[in-house]
């Protein structure tokens, strides 16, 4: 197997345009893609353009009336099918939607290939993610739900067992929808609580269909949640989860929207705390799936302070080159920020919160409180259905 990383990149994918003013704004994926070589880390992945997903590769997670209304509004946004989710306010048609839809999803079902066949170890697509779109409809700004179709990809592949970790703040309700009577796939989601945020789904009773019960995780996060319970949470339920399962291949969903800026949630996580989810899940892929990680990325809506730094430190771990949290960001990437969105860019790669102080769960645990009470909810819905002490 290669120890090369990839980097699934083609800048047709900034055409994902929703328009003016829609939260989703492109620039996030190109001033990402600036920052990544601005680091010098396209010296230390294997940057790779994908060919878009056939359809024949979508049909393997969404019905073939759902495609055929994707690529009508794409050829016309004005006969947009709004009962497909399309010509909405989250989801505004645009033209050429199916295509560049289609292409951000080739770019993941190419990063799960090369790393089921060995060509990578590890692989990123940071424009990919779109975990709200379902089989029959568009949800939550995703029309092609990328991430399930790489699972589904590496399953057709021969993949037995592929554990999905999603700690955007919205639940991943089309990835765990996709797989919900599947138990070759364990999805887990940590996620602002739904009483309080979109799609309003991702309670810890959600756990699997009759024939996979046990196969789906929420962990349920009360609105303020900050670092140190953010990191609690994650590790309370994902390290143990993964041990028992032993995933062929780990598929993360690294939503950057968890952060304490982003204006269209109520966490109130660091950067420095992302990165440190992000270096979990990469040892996770070491210690229990030969390595083998797809990384994927998702929501974040701070496009110029936030979301391109995260996913900078996701694509460095990945590359084993991980940029240190208190790295200058080069001067010459900030005055393109400024240029692009007449906005003044960071000047460090992280929040100045390393190293993140967390507490174990082994070291006891607080009924009373209401992170605890997510953790516990979490914990006692699943831990059983899989043989494991709630």
């Amino acid at each position: 197997m290669s120890g090369r990383a990839q980097l699934m990149w083609d800048e047709a994918v900034t055409g994902y345009d929703f328009g003016p003013g829609h939260p989703m704004d492109p620039v996030r994926l190109a001033l990402t893609r600036r920052l990544v070589d601005a680091f010098g880390l396209d010296r230390e992945v294997e940057v790779v353009a994908a060919k878009a997903a056939g359809e024949s590769t979508l049909r393997l997670v969404h019905r073939q009336d759902y495609i055929g209304a994707v690529k009508a509004a794409s050829a016309d946004p004005a006969a947009a099918d709004q009962a497909y989710g399309l010509g909405t306010m989250d989801d505004p048609a645009f033209a050429g939607m199916h295509e560049v839809s289609s292409l951000i999803a080739g770019q993941s079902v190419g990063a799960a290939e090369a790393v089921w066949r060995g060509e990578a170890l590890h692989a990123v697509n940071f424009a990919g993610g779109l975990h709200h779109a379902m089989p029959g409809g568009a949800s939550g700004f995703c029309i092609y739900n990328d991430a399930s179709l790489a699972i589904a990809r590496l399953l057709e592949l021969g993949a037995e067992r592929v554990a999905y970790v999603d700690v955007d703040v919205h639940h991943g309700d089309g990835v765990q929808a996709a797989f919900w009577e599947d138990p070759r796939v364990l999805t887990i989601s940590l996620h602002e609580h739904p009483r309080t945020l979109f799609p309003q789904t991702g309670w810890p009773e959600e756990t699997g269909a009759e024939s996979a019960e046990g196969s789906a995780v929420n962990v349920a996060l009360p609105a303020g949640t900050g670092d140190a319970g953010w990191l609690r949470a994650f590790h309370a339920v994902v390290p143990e989860l993964i041990a028992d399962f032993r995933p062929q291949v780990l598929v993360t969903q690294h939503g950057a929207d968890t952060h304490f800026e982003d204006p269209l949630a109520h966490l109130a996580v660091s950067l420095d705390a992302q990165r440190a989810v992000q270096v979990a899940c990469h040892d996770l892929a070491h210690e229990y799936a030969d390595g083998r990680w797809v990384a994927l990325g998702g929501g974040g809506y701070a496009v110029v302070d936030v979301v391109p730094r995260s996913w900078t430190h996701l694509v460095a771990i990945a590359a084993g080159r991980a940029v240190e949290p208190e790295a200058t960001i080069p001067e010459g990437w900030r005055q393109e920020v400024f240029a692009k969105t007449r906005q003044l860019a960071p000047a460090r790669m992280t929040d100045g919160r390393w190293p993140v102080a967390w507490s174990a769960w082994d070291e006891g645990y607080d009924p009373a409180d209401r992170l605890d009470q997510a953790v516990l909810a979490a914990r006692r819905a699943v831990f059983p259905l899989r043989g494991l002490l709630a």
